[in-house]
């Protein structure tokens, strides 16, 4: 028997070996017949840690690994870099204090 295969979006990785990935689907309306988009979120097992956010993902049902990881990473079809920037990169009080002598110098 085939095993059930997915393509997502990788939501989150913050934790060891486990992913989030997003799986969007469209639903249509009862009465109105207007399609919406829904989003179904699967832990995964990653077990390289290779996924990253924004990346697209192929996943495949597994046997259960945890208590919510009933997935598992098969390959990363598209990696997407994505600039990461820490709060503690950002000196807060030079950008408001350049945003106001710039909206001075407007004046």
């Amino acid at each position: 028997m085939a095993r059930k295969q997915q393509t997502g979006t990788v939501l989150k990785d913050q934790n060891d070996k486990s992913v989030v990935v997003g799986v969007s689907w469209l639903q249509r309306d009862r009465i109105y017949k207007k399609a919406r988009r829904k989003l179904s979120k699967f832990v995964v097992h990653d077990e390289n840690n290779s996924a990253t956010v924004g990346d697209r993902v192929l996943i495949e049902q597994s046997r259960p690994i945890s208590k919510t990881k009933r997935w598992r990473l098969v390959n990363i079809i598209e990696k997407i870099d994505v600039a990461e920037v820490q709060p503690s990169d950002i000196d807060s009080e030079a950008a408001l204090s350049g945003a106001t002598e710039s909206d001075e110098s407007e004046d």
